[in-house]
């Protein structure tokens, strides 16, 4: 049975800029304002600190540079999917794609929404299940606005981004003003801390690769797609930088490991209980972002799915009249709330979050890092417009990067990590059921 084309397809709606916020908004969520108290706890200098954060942001534009040869030469609103079934088959994109609705794209949605939920009970409480509640309406509003259409999708994460990089300008500032803080003894760390450092440093760095899901709706995307990832990465890294310092001066580095919100603390000493209830505004917001960015990328590699398996068509259908995948967008909110609805049962829904897409998430970043190389050998006269530089070198970097991170997120995560790993292992058997159609057309491009 062949898989009839269908006609509809992506449009050229996307502008430079709207890429490049959804690369800074969705990199910058909440972690900035979560780990930078646990990297400070295991660096044994200022000095030390600093330097990890400046290598993330280097290691990330390593990754970036590596996607964005792939990104050139295959531009395709799949993605990762995409790429990993031209290297390796169908099959296994298939079950990257089952992971990504299933555990990743709708996992982080979730754990992002437990974010916005948090802070917005602290400044506006709705009682004990007032966090999941927020959680669920933030999953919804997303989803509804995507489904809206793209361009309205787009503005959205444009201005949000603009108040989230506003956001953490103004604690920037706010820690940079502040007296110096009296010395602190430092917390104590051997050398092999530095691993743990770089575990947290990359996590929050994390999210930079999704602006590959929308290479097929930027005008000239091979020429630009570089230049706006690494350009995005050097804007994050600059911030984080400057976050950190700002940190060290109001807290010291003793100050920033003893406690867990260094960025409420140095608001509250800034403004009081106006400035820690603007910190949760900020968080709130900066969550928000991520969360609509992580619609926009997410349900494509579902449309992308559904045109290449004829039983799950429903899901591939892009609607052309507001330029969006609907169905996919659906099928993805709804999952992310379930996934919430989870959370409110579990003693920390945020941490169920992070342990159950963790392990999943960085096997497929490392098997796409593989795939540079593999497509190298298997196509090499094709044309591409954007190479990696310093082949092989560069992406051997970010295979060993993420190897690594895989190993710690199995190595430190919980129950949820095994969790995430068995949702897995049911795409695994729905392979047994269903099969791509090999000349299936996807005009996703």
């Amino acid at each position: 049975m062949h898989f009839a084309p269908i006609p509809d397809a992506p449009c050229k709606t996307l502008r430079p800029r709207d890429v490049l916020a959804l690369t800074v908004g969705i990199v910058i969520g909440a972690g900035i304002f979560r780990t930078p108290s646990l990297v400070a706890g295991a660096a044994g200098s200022a000095g030390e600190m600093i330097a990890i954060w400046i290598a993330g942001g280097l290691l990330s534009i390593v990754g970036a540079l590596c996607y964005a040869e792939l990104a050139a030469a295959f531009p395709n609103v799949g993605g990762d999917y995409h790429f990993l079934g031209r290297a390796y088959g169908q099959r296994l994109a298939f079950l990257y794609a089952w992971a990504r609705l299933a555990v990743i794209q709708t996992g982080s949605l979730a754990l992002l929404a437990y974010v916005v939920g948090d802070y917005l009970a602290a400044i506006a409480p709705l009682g004990p299940y007032g966090s999941t509640a927020y959680a669920a309406a933030a999953v919804a509003l997303v989803t509804l606005l995507n489904w809206i259409g793209v361009r309205q999708g787009a503005a959205a994460q444009f201005w949000l981004t603009i108040a989230e990089v506003a956001g953490l300008v103004a604690v920037i500032v706010a820690g940079l003003t502040l007296s110096p803080a009296q010395a602190a003894p430092a917390p104590v760390a051997d050398g092999s801390a530095i691993g743990l450092m770089l575990v947290f440093v990359l996590l929050t760095y994390g999210g930079w690769n999704e602006a590959v899901y929308v290479s097929a709706e930027l005008d000239d995307a091979p020429r630009r797609m570089a230049p706006i990832m690494v350009g995005g990465l050097l804007i994050v890294t600059a911030l984080y930088v400057l976050a950190n310092l700002a940190f060290l001066n109001a807290l010291g580095l003793g100050g920033m490991a003893a406690t867990d919100a260094v960025a409420s603390e140095v608001m509250r000493r800034a403004g009081g209980d106006i400035g820690a209830a603007a910190i949760s505004l900020i968080i709130a917001i900066a969550a928000l972002t991520s969360a609509n960015a992580t619609a926009i990328t997410g349900a494509r590699t579902t449309c992308a799915l559904g045109r290449r398996f004829t039983i799950l068509a429903w899901l591939g259908r892009w609607n052309m009249a507001r330029d969006t995948p609907g169905n996919a967008l659906i099928a993805q909110g709804l999952i992310a709330l379930l996934l919430v609805g989870a959370g409110a049962f579990a003693r920390d829904g945020f941490q169920l979050a992070v342990d159950y897409t963790a392990p999943v998430f960085w096997l497929f970043l490392l098997l796409v890092g593989l795939s540079l190389f593999v497509l190298r050998l298997r196509e090499p006269d094709l044309s591409r417009p954007f190479k990696v530089p310093f082949y092989p070198v560069t992406p051997m970097i970010f295979c060993a990067t993420t190897a690594y991170l895989l190993w710690s997120s199995l190595a430190y995560t919980g129950i949820g990590a095994l969790v995430g790993v068995a949702v897995l292992g049911i795409g695994g058997v729905a392979l047994a059921f269903i099969t791509p159609v090999p000349d299936a057309e996807e005009p996703l491009a």
